[in-house]
């Protein structure tokens, strides 16, 4: 199982990007085997490696089929495989660590 995080900046179109953002979310529908979260800052997602990356794909291209002229994505991916750990996990040991 991996986990993501994924942050996409719509370029060109005001300062407000709630709605664009509110788009590229909303393409996680398509996709009932990942797990999500949406945080202030990014977008958590975790789930099979694979599907992961196809998701990623999509919400990329969300801005543009809304008309948006520039897209900036940040995406970091934790694909750990000696060991299954969710986002939930994560957060736990960090603190059980405190």
């Amino acid at each position: 199982m991996a986990t993501c995080s994924i942050s996409v900046v719509s370029k060109g179109e005001g300062v407000s990007v709630s709605h664009i953002v509110a788009k590229c979310v909303k393409v996680l529908d398509q996709f009932p085997d990942l797990r999500w979260e949406l945080t202030p800052m990014s977008t958590q997602i975790e789930g099979p490696v694979d599907r992961i990356f196809d998701a990623l794909r999509e919400i990329h291209e969300a801005p543009f089929k809304e008309g948006i002229p520039r897209v900036y994505t940040v995406i970091s991916i934790d694909d750990r495989r000696d060991k299954h750990q969710t986002l939930s996990d994560k957060v736990a040991a960090v603190k059980n660590s405190m």
